[in-house]
């Protein structure tokens, strides 16, 4: 198991049952990406990967 895979774990087991929207999503990332600086690259790759996952079945 990855270190990540913890968190990923506590947020489907917190919030699992939820639904959001990704504007939603895409706010609360760049909250996190304001207030933590340092993780800038990883989030931005982590949504430039989420924003083009269809593209691949074309």
């Amino acid at each position: 198991m990855y270190f990540t895979d913890r968190g990923l774990e506590e947020l489907a087991e917190r919030r699992g049952e939820e639904s959001v929207s990704l504007a939603w999503l895409a706010e609360r990332m760049r909250q996190f990406v304001d207030e933590n600086p340092e993780h800038e690259v990883p989030v931005e790759r982590l949504a430039t990967w989420l924003a083009r996952l269809d593209d691949d079945e074309e």
